[in-house]
């Protein structure tokens, strides 16, 4: 990252697990993470960059999450959603309903670095 200031990512999953690894890979690329272990929870920060929605530890109403998210980061923001792979009728939805990207968990998880290039670049 060659800006001074750090994306601002706000990441809602209620997996654990896995936002605990997320956090850990969007650090260490940078980025300023704040986990939200839910869609109706309240972020402590504002003005996120990119809202990461987790659509394997949400509930199936994608439409819902996609808005909220939108609620969550702040008129700047960029929502991408993510989940498996094989979730394509789920991540096409979330597109749908306004998610500026929807990526498989695995381009997340193995390529955080290049997702930030696409959605913040710096």
């Amino acid at each position: 990252m060659t800006d001074a200031t750090p994306v601002r990512v706000l990441l809602v999953s209620t997996d654990l697990m896995a936002s605990s690894r997320l956090a850990g890979i969007a650090r260490a690329t940078g980025a300023d993470v704040e986990t939200l272990a839910g869609p109706m929870g309240t972020p402590r920060g504002t003005a996120f960059d990119i809202v990461l929605l987790d659509l394997q530890s949400l509930a199936r109403d994608v439409t819902a999450h996609v808005a909220r998210g939108r609620a969550l980061g702040g008129a700047a923001a960029k929502v991408v959603a993510f989940g498996p792979h094989v979730w394509k009728e789920r991540l096409d939805a979330a597109v749908a309903a306004g998610a500026d990207l929807a990526v498989s968990r695995g381009t997340v998880m193995e390529d955080f670095a290049s997702l930030l290039a696409r959605v913040a670049p710096r």
